[in-house]
């Protein structure tokens, strides 16, 4: 059903009396900065692993993952790759303008393009210390690339979207000159500078395609031998790619929580990951909150083909709730939908956009358990975990704290199995 102004109407089904009973403060608890992990561990398989099944609550090792996982699932992991998206330029007034690269707008937005982009590019960005930034005015520093002094040049094409065009006079792609000029991102809860370890502990050790600002920090634990394990006793592994953006942190701040807004996220499938999906339909466990997230917007980009709405792969962020569960696709039939799709515009990879927020009433399409870190208060992200665990994450917290479990992007990990798990 659509309203006058064409865009769908969401219907009064349960989801949208589950959604207007969300109180925030409900999915607040207290986080004392000391159970933060402010820096990782030496050896990222020692983190403690919580374990939660069916109301029951085990604690483990991370580095014994394989021993808790069926022989028949399926890991998909997130192999997107952090980028140094946050540069400063000196003022000679003395004023430090800090540049964090969000988005690129042309002359692609497709972020492994927009990499080796040469000599000029457009990117939407956050501003620190706007206000000493004038229209009109030009900031420039230079970089050693190789041995090569390179200028780079940054200036406002919409100074009310924070589009921001960067120039540099070389013949080099954007992704040399950041990797020369700027600094791995830190979230903002660390409260401390980018060190030089954290150009690799803040990676995954699968990282490949370069384009987040923050890593999925629930891969952050594997390492060789963890993988050495789950190959040994027959898990099988698949990739997508979704290049996380800063709004992975950025708090609710509004009374209701569906109007919350959720930035637009850049995610890549293989043709071959619809293959494995489509093969292990009951067995997907995704790696972190961001191939969660994938996974059901793949899904939804299914439905969209299976009713005919649109060959366009955008998941607005209420997508999921516009309509009645019981007119859905199974996930086979959404998925052999996305296969067929592919197939007939002869595509190897599949790019979409995704704003899809996950909160209690959802409800889950694909994955069966999830493998995450412990996530900020009152974020969209502990919805995310009320809705795959329903209220016994207060729980899980709970018993978190008890055993000194760390917080947080460098903390520890737990292994959850939903709500429609066996």
């Amino acid at each position: 059903m659509e309203n006058e102004n064409g865009t769908p109407e969401i219907t009064q089904a349960g989801w949208l009396r589950e959604a207007e009973a969300i109180t925030l403060e409900d999915y607040v608890y207290d986080l004392p900065d000391e159970r933060i992990a402010h820096y990782p561990l030496e050896v990222r398989d020692q983190s403690k692993l919580l374990v939660y099944r069916n109301g029951n609550i085990a604690h483990s090792q991370f580095s014994d993952l394989p021993a808790q996982l069926p022989a028949n699932t399926l890991l998909i992991f997130n192999n997107t790759k952090v980028i140094p998206a946050r540069a400063y330029f000196k003022k000679p007034t003395g004023a430090v303008i800090e540049i964090l690269l969000l988005h690129p707008e042309f002359p692609t937005r497709v972020i492994q393009d927009a990499m080796l982009v040469k000599q000029q590019c457009v990117w939407e960005c956050m501003i620190g210390n706007k206000k000493r930034w004038k229209i009109g005015e030009s900031l420039k520093t230079s970089v050693e690339v190789g041995t090569q002094e390179v200028t780079l040049e940054v200036s406002y094409v919409d100074y009310v979207k924070n589009h921001v065009q960067l120039s540099w006079n070389a013949d080099f792609t954007f992704l040399e000159i950041i990797k020369a000029l700027g600094e791995i991102p830190l979230p903002p809860y660390l409260n401390r500078d980018t060190e030089e370890a954290d150009k690799q502990t803040y990676q995954t050790v699968y990282a490949h395609h370069d384009g987040a600002v923050a890593a999925p920090t629930a891969g952050l634990h594997f390492t060789d031998r963890v993988f050495e394990e789950l190959e040994a006793k027959g898990i099988r592994r698949s990739f997508l790619t979704l290049h996380v953006g800063a709004g992975t942190f950025l708090p609710i701040k509004v009374e209701s929580v569906t109007a919350h807004q959720m930035h637009s996220e850049q995610v890549v499938f293989s043709r071959q990951l619809i293959d494995e999906l489509l093969a292990s339909p009951e067995t997907i466990v995704p790696v972190g909150t961001t191939s969660l997230r994938s996974l059901e917007s793949l899904y939804w980009f299914g439905v969209k083909l299976f009713r005919n709405e649109t060959d366009e792969f955008r998941i607005e962020k209420l997508y999921p709730y516009y309509s009645s569960q019981n007119t859905l696709p199974t996930s086979s039939e959404a998925l052999a939908e996305v296969a067929r799709f592919m197939d007939a515009n002869s595509m190897e990879q599949l790019i979409g956009e995704t704003e899809i927020f996950i909160f209690p009433g959802y409800r889950f399409q694909l994955c069966k358990g999830l493998l995450t870190n412990f996530h900020q208060p009152g974020s969209t992200l502990i919805l995310l975990v009320a809705a795959f665990v329903g209220k016994d994450w207060k729980d899980i917290y709970t018993k978190a704290f008890e055993n000194n479990y760390r917080f947080l992007s460098y903390g520890d990990s737990s292994l959850l199995w939903g709500q429609n798990a066996d």
